[in-house]
């Protein structure tokens, strides 16, 4: 789980730092107040898009520290980031030039490595994520994600490739010769025009880091002569006076120990010099300004700038150009290749396709009649009262990378009503109890669960069960909530009350950890009411009672 978070140059955030608990944390406070953004943080250190815009406003860069058990990670990650304590620290750094950083504890690592962590640690619902999940074209992700049919699909793929290879195999043996002479031609020229060239890996590298040395070698070797001249002309006297100081300082040390730091610092320069003077003329007499060599060197850098603009925006990309030109004149140059051999590997290709595809079909008929029903089970306690869901298949002969099925998720939340496609749903409280189902049934391994007004668009009794939801999805596992509901909060294991302060010209952001009576008095500032003595008071008293949550008072 997470244990805390220190945030800093964040937005309006200058500097908080919050420690969590498991089961349901909830943060309150007014619109505007920066509840989001401590999500939006822990987003940013979890590998989120970050930039510059989000630095706040004097500062020079974002940091922000996140610590979870490593008990949550696979053994696979703990060996890769080197983690061996029971908690572990990631922490990423974005300045004003838009340069990230991040760590591991102390290891470096790319904001990927942050991408894949977080997927196993953190899952995310925000209030916009709903809209991805009205397009079709990820129901079918879903319904394979669910099912776990990633290595299925991954065989699928194989032979699906393998088809396509075959069959453009084919077609190349199928043209005719005046377009097959062509394409030769083109890629033989290509070839000969990159092999001529004959590039070498990080080549334009290593002539950016000789240009100046070249461009500058007379100015070099001038400096070069002159330093020499200066450390040769001072050997005979300085250096002869330095070993002097130096004797006599290592005689007097003998008398006061602590001189014989100073000895040793004379010495160590008089063989610095000496070094120096060598190094430099073994420097002077190296290096010689030869502007053939200058020209020959810009022309070779201009001749592989023009080589990446036709054939690939790196050397490295040039050089798998050519290697895929290899291949392309080796089909083509396979003419007399028998035709009915690469039909008789594509008849047994597809054949094993089509069967892939047959029992893929059936694997996710049956997910998603079980999806479907946990799915309606999930959401029908929270104020629905016949809630209907089907995960629709349908499935055809034109196979693809994924196989031939189509998935698209309906739902019907009245007696009576036909099922309609999920974009179609046009009630924002609908949504919000949906997707939360949605998160309890497709997420039950990750450890963390954050909910970014999950309960936007509903109130009264259905709020009320939406809090008792998240009260029971976060049994045995840690959730971060962001509400606007006093029925939600009531249900907090620990509740954060989030409060924009402006000091002059600043804003920042207040976080307080709220105790006993203070949980009343935030649930009544939410209801309306801001007196103890008063009815939204009282009221907050009793949602905390119907919640299980105790308080003095």
């Amino acid at each position: 789980m997470l244990k805390s978070i220190k945030i800093n140059n964040f937005a309006i955030i200058s500097e908080i730092e919050l420690n969590f608990e498991s089961g349901l944390n909830v943060f309150t406070g007014e619109t505007g107040a920066g509840k989001s953004i401590v999500i939006e943080a822990l987003g940013f250190v979890l590998g989120a898009r970050g930039d510059a815009g989000l630095i706040r406003s004097g500062a020079d860069k974002i940091i922000v520290n996140a610590v979870f058990d490593s008990g949550d990670l696979p053994g696979e990650l703990k060996e890769k980031y080197q983690i061996n304590s029971p908690q572990f620290a990631i922490k990423r750094e974005l300045d004003r030039k838009g340069k990230s950083r991040a760590w591991i504890n102390n290891l470096n690592v790319l904001i990927s490595d942050l991408n894949g962590i977080g997927g196993v640690l953190v899952d995310f619902h925000g209030q916009h994520e709903h809209q991805s999940l009205f397009k079709p074209s990820v129901h079918l992700d879903i319904l394979d994600d669910y099912a776990g049919l990633g290595k299925t699909l991954n065989v699928l793929r194989v032979v699906y490739n393998k088809v396509q290879d075959i069959k453009n195999k084919i077609a190349a043996l199928q043209m005719s010769a005046e377009e097959k002479s062509r394409a030769l031609d083109l890629y033989k020229y290509q070839l000969d025009e990159i092999e001529k060239t004959a590039p070498r890996p990080n080549e334009d590298s290593e002539i950016e880091a000789l240009l100046p040395k070249l461009k500058h070698a007379a100015k070099l070797k001038e400096h070069a002569e002159e330093a020499y001249e200066i450390l040769s002309g001072m050997e005979n006297a300085a250096c002869g006076l330095l070993s002097k100081a130096a004797r006599l300082l290592e005689d007097m040390s003998g008398f006061d120990s602590s001189l014989s730091e100073a000895a040793g610092e004379i010495s160590s320069a008089l063989a610095s010099a000496e070094d120096a003077a060598a190094t430099l003329s073994s420097y002077k007499d190296s290096i010689e300004a030869d502007p053939s060599a200058l020209d020959d060197m810009l022309a070779r850098q201009e001749t592989l700038r023009k080589l990446k603009l036709k054939y690939g925006a790196t050397i490295e990309s040039a050089l798998a150009f050519t290697e895929n030109l290899k291949k392309r004149i080796n089909d083509l140059q396979s003419g007399d290749e028998n035709i009915q051999k690469l039909e008789t590997e594509l008849a047994i290709a597809l054949k094993k396709l089509l069967s892939l595809s047959d029992g893929l079909y059936a694997q996710r008929e049956k997910a998603a009649r079980k999806l479907s029903a946990l799915v309606a089970a999930e959401v029908s306690p929270l104020g629905f009262e016949q809630v209907r869901f089907e995960a629709a298949i349908e499935h055809t002969r034109n196979i693809g990378h994924k196989g031939a099925d189509s998935v698209e998720f309906l739902f019907s939340s009245n007696p009576g009503s036909a099922l309609r496609p999920l974009r179609n749903i046009a009630s924002g409280g609908e949504i919000s109890r949906l997707m939360l189902g949605f998160k309890t049934v497709l997420n039950s391994g990750t450890p963390v669960m954050v909910f970014d007004e999950i309960d936007a668009g509903i109130s009264g009794h259905t709020g009320k069960l939406v809090g008792q939801k998240l009260k029971k999805v976060s049994e045995g596992r840690q959730v971060l909530c962001v509400t606007h509901l006093p029925q939600v909060a009531a249900y907090a294991d620990r509740h954060f009350s989030v409060a924009k302060v402006i000091n002059g010209k600043n804003t920042d952001v207040k976080v307080e950890v709220l105790e006993e009576e203070n949980k009343a008095m935030e649930i009544a500032r939410m209801i309306g009411s801001s007196q103890t003595a008063s009815a939204g008071y009282r009221h907050a008293q009793d949602l905390l009672r119907e919640a299980g949550n105790k308080f003095k008072g």
